[in-house]
């Protein structure tokens, strides 16, 4: 078990910070002297009651990762001072063409900077730690984090040219940090990232325990087993609330452990003997990597790491002593085929079929350094993300047609999730013993089915709070209080903008990609109102021209007929008659194409 200490996460002294005490229960009683009738002095006791200033709310503003899967992001605040826990990011989905990565709304955040005293991060994974560069950049708020998790902050922040001015502070599990008028303890938990940690978040409205992404792996590859001891004192002392991860909600059982893929590579290095191996996971799951990393030395392979983010968290993890590579193991992408395909394992990104990735560029032969060798095993050691099944299953398709054998399915046990399954959430529910439960992290069915757990395990359901992003949830001993909202959403980053595309760009790119564009150009004269050049039909996306000159020719007598109709009734405002140029061309198009393609009027004024 931990034992838990009081010091700074900067200096490593001890911290003069007094614990809190709980108020005396009861009254206070003064003393009191009076003279009786014979003139002695006696002392009795009054029914004075000393007044006791009230205990204030506790309030918890999650700002992202509800009703979703990632940009995790939570406020806490007391007593004017607040906190943030996370800052993470997520992928856009099909309704967002163009769209790079996107971001929680920074607004609150920003409206209060003066009040938050700093950030705690719980690990290292994009959907916690994405979107910090883009706070930084307005609001240097000081971090908090475990080393690991420290060092891959400060390679993202390296990128966008902010790590010189951040203010970064490792520690570690058992070690307390002090935020205004929040303690807040680190404890370790398993996750499929090293230094993973949950908090134990004190202050004079109670104790709430956030356990940030977490499964109980009683066999982890460093040995760090999930802190359960440390919960549990929490919850004989009293815990107010529990917030707790939710992806897994869904799924019974226990999270199998992380050495049960370690047995699975085993048995496929041992079937690929003389063809290469080439294994596609998460490039921050650095004990995944280690089992690679072990089996390839026992098989006598050489290791290739390939794809941008994989060859940064190993350049990481190996500088940091998270990953024990031998030397003469580790190659250069480049060298592979100075060695017999036997003698190699390649490990790179692409589990989920991104189009970017090297796995989708080996796949479609877009790679420039590696190439499919038929015979070639193919182990995607994850299973696709909700959504990305129809990108990983075009992945797997094209390497199969080049001659690979692709292990991909869940029977073969390539892949283990780093999330509690529905055991793990009911025993660190009775563990702790909340008050309160708050399910963070996740759809609002994996919302729902975690808090019918709490409900199993005897939590009232008069005290499971399902939020929204943006909802204060304000909790004392006896009340709970979740009326108030404030500013939270999602905010888009294309290329180098960020936030200047919203739902009316989207919609247009939406639009664009479903039937194209038609832009209609003429010149009229400035007095007489009579066409001098034009129409003329430019598109994109919607008909081939040199095919469809009918539909153009009609396009063209409408575009003049509705032109004539707004001179005869002495229509002259410009926007409104390339409003009805293009609602009139749109009701024809539709009805000729059922198509409704983005129309674009264009009518300049010239002098004769």
């Amino acid at each position: 078990m931990n034992q838990t200490k009081q010091k700074t996460a900067t200096s490593g002294k001890e911290n003069t910070h007094k614990p809190y005490k709980k108020q005396e229960k009861g009254t206070a009683k003064k003393k009191q002297t009076t003279k009786n009738l014979s003139g002695k002095k006696t002392v009795t006791k009054s029914n004075y009651k000393r007044p006791q200033k009230p205990k204030l709310p506790i309030k918890i503003i999650p700002l992202g990762g509800l009703n979703e899967i990632g940009k995790n992001i939570t406020l806490y605040e007391y007593d004017g001072d607040m906190f943030l826990v996370d800052c993470g990011m997520s992928f856009p989905d099909e309704e967002m063409p163009g769209i790079d990565i996107v971001i929680p709304d920074f607004t609150y955040v920003l409206e209060n900077k003066d009040k938050i005293k700093g950030m705690v991060v719980t690990h290292g994974h994009e959907d916690h730690i994405g979107a910090i560069p883009y706070l930084l950049k307005d609001f240097n708020v000081p971090i908090f984090a475990t080393r690991l998790t420290i060092g891959l902050i400060e390679g993202k922040l390296k990128e966008h040219k902010l790590l010189a001015d951040a203010k970064l502070n490792t520690v570690q599990a058992g070690d307390t940090v002090s935020l205004g008028k929040f303690n807040v303890e680190f404890i370790n938990v398993n996750h499929s990232i090293p230094d993973a940690v949950g908090f134990a978040i004190n202050c004079p409205a109670g104790t709430v325990i956030h356990t940030g992404d977490f499964k109980i792996d009683t066999t982890p590859i460093d040995g760090n087993v999930i802190d359960l001891g440390r919960f549990g004192e929490y919850g004989k002392k009293g815990v107010l609330a529990l917030l707790a991860d939710s992806t897994n909600a869904e799924r019974p059982g226990f999270t199998s452990s992380e050495k049960l893929v370690g047995g699975s590579f085993s048995h496929f290095f041992s079937q690929a003997e003389g063809h290469r191996i080439i294994i596609a996971t998460f490039s921050s799951n650095i004990h995944r990597i280690q089992q690679i990393i072990n089996e390839a030395i026992h098989c006598n392979r050489k290791v290739a790491v390939s794809g941008r983010s994989m060859i940064n968290v190993v350049s990481v993890a190996s500088e940091l002593g998270y990953l024990n590579v031998p030397e003469n193991v580790l190659i250069d992408v480049s060298d592979i085929n100075n060695y017999e395909p036997g003698e190699i394992v390649l490990v790179t990104t692409g589990s989920q079929g991104e189009p970017m990735s090297a796995l989708h560029r080996i796949a479609f032969s877009d790679h420039r350094q590696i190439e499919i060798i038929p015979g070639d095993m193919i182990i995607i050691s994850a299973t696709p993300i909700p959504g990305n099944e129809k990108l990983v299953s075009k992945v797997i398709n094209e390497l199969m047609k080049r001659g690979a054998n692709v292990v991909y399915e869940k029977m073969y046990d390539v892949h283990v999730s780093g999330h509690a399954c529905q055991e793990e959430l009911k025993l660190i529910m009775s563990i702790v013993k909340p008050k309160y439960f708050i399910p963070l992290h996740g759809e609002q069915k994996h919302l729902i089915k975690h808090a019918g757990l709490a409900e199993q395990v005897g939590i009232d359901p008069k005290n499971i709070i399902i939020s929204q992003n943006g909802n204060v949830i304000e909790l004392q001993k006896n009340s709970v209080i979740a009326k108030e909202t404030v500013q939270a959403g999602r905010v888009m980053v294309d290329g180098l903008g960020v936030g200047d595309v919203g739902s009316i760009v989207l919609r247009d790119r939406k639009l664009l990609s479903d039937d194209g564009i038609i832009i209609i150009a003429m010149s009229v004269d400035r007095y007489t109102r009579e066409i001098i050049s034009g129409p003329d039909v430019v598109t994109r996306g919607f008909i081939y021209v040199k095919e469809s000159e009918e539909l153009i020719k009609e396009i063209n007598e409408l575009a003049c007929d509705i032109l004539e109709r707004c001179y005869i009734h002495n229509v002259r405002d410009w926007n409104t008659v390339k409003a009805k140029v293009k609602e009139g061309i749109s009701r024809f198009l539709f009805s000729k194409t059922k198509r409704s393609p983005m129309i674009l009027p264009i009518i300049m004024e010239v002098n004769v």
